[in-house]
């Protein structure tokens, strides 16, 4: 609790004209001297876009003029893919990408976000980035690439839209499907999916025109806002209390190219580590509020709700792990950061990983 209470003095000390960690003749003159992050999200509409820009819009008040975002959705100004490559030449000064989306350059971050039967509730990977060092091993991996992540931000389950009933694993043979890429796409091509990777932009015209037929997305709020009804007629989600089995937890991210974070202060440098920790928080609870009307209108639209079962979860697992550790061991990163969340769940904290199914495999550390 007094963390907590630490925490959110600092934010009110910070974003008033007296904060003793601003000193008040800069604070007075911040207004003329307004620095303005340029900040892409992968949000390509409905409440996360609007959440986000509610955000972005906040920030030049709590700091005093000093610091102000300019927020841009999914594409505004580079595509979702070219995220990263904007912010190393300056293009953008920060981005809030979906964080399994850095693989393509740190092929740890697979671990950095959810992965398919790993960690499945937000405050497990709080407890991973903020108790088992899991921010200080993504920090030195960003800050190889010219940019500094600055902290998670849990967004909610993704759930898959599908133009057939899926009441199986078995059922995803064959069918044509839209994943993020990675492990994900990789976990399902075993169990005989054919995957395909495409960017949130480009998922509904996908569906419409019949190039894919499945289609996992966020959740249900933000995926109602971009018209998933009008060209799915199912939701297919893990067993009650488990709504996604290959990523339970989305996380996005705010990463900071590290020429616009060096040019901040040390102390609207922690200001920004803070409010995104905070933003995070307040990210999460809005979605799913969100969600709750979006289920109703889901239901309104005929849409089908289905369940995989609890066998499911166990046979998926036993395809999972192998590919865990096969991505694990691409690189030394990627298994220190992989062995730090296994032995998490393998602890007597959560035991969601039976010993039995690592026996006998080996981590490059």
């Amino acid at each position: 609790m007094s963390k907590i209470v630490t925490r959110r003095g600092a934010l009110t000390g910070l974003a008033g004209l007296g904060a003793a960690g601003l000193a008040a003749p800069h604070i007075a003159t911040a207004a003329s001297h307004t620095k303005t992050w340029k900040v892409q999200t992968s949000w390509p509409g409905g409440a996360g876009l609007q959440i986000f820009k509610d955000w972005c819009g906040s920030i030049v008040e709590k700091t005093g003029g000093e610091l102000a975002f300019q927020p841009f959705g999914a594409n505004d100004v580079v595509g979702d893919f070219q995220l990263y490559d904007a912010v190393k030449n300056g293009v953008l000064d920060a981005v809030n990408p979906f964080t399994i989306y850095a693989q393509g350059i740190i092929p740890a971050a697979v671990f950095l976000s959810s992965f398919p039967l790993g960690l499945r509730n937000p405050h497990e990977y709080d407890v991973f980035y903020y108790g088992l060092g899991g921010l200080d091993m993504a920090r030195e991996l960003y800050k190889a690439q010219g940019m500094h992540f600055v902290g998670p931000i849990h967004h909610g389950p993704n759930i898959i839209h599908s133009k057939v009933p899926i009441r199986s694993i078995d059922d995803f043979r064959g069918r044509k499907m839209r994943l993020p890429g990675g492990m994900v796409a990789e976990i399902f091509t075993e169990i005989g999916a054919e995957t395909t990777v495409l960017p949130g932009s480009e998922i509904f015209p996908a569906l419409e025109k019949g190039t894919i037929d499945v289609a996992d997305y966020v959740g249900p709020a933000v995926n109602y806002s971009l018209g998933f009804s009008q060209v799915t007629d199912y939701i297919v989600m893990g067993p009650p209390g488990f709504m996604s089995l290959y990523q339970p937890v989305d996380i996005m991210d705010l990463t900071v190219g590290m020429e616009s974070w060096n040019a901040l202060s040390p102390q609207m440098q922690q200001f920004v580590e803070m409010e995104t920790h905070v933003y995070s928080d307040m990210h999460h609870a809005a979605i799913q509020a969100a969600d709750q009307e979006a289920w109703k209108k889901f239901e309104a639209d005929g849409t089908e709700v289905t369940r995989l079962s609890q066998d499911d979860v166990e046979l998926m697992t036993e395809v999972a792990v192998p590919v865990w550790y096969k991505y694990a061991n691409r690189d030394k990163s990627s298994a220190r950061i992989f062995k730090t969340i296994l032995d998490y769940m393998q602890s007597g904290s959560l035991g969601y990983v039976d010993p039995a199914l690592t026996e006998g495999m080996s981590l490059d550390l």
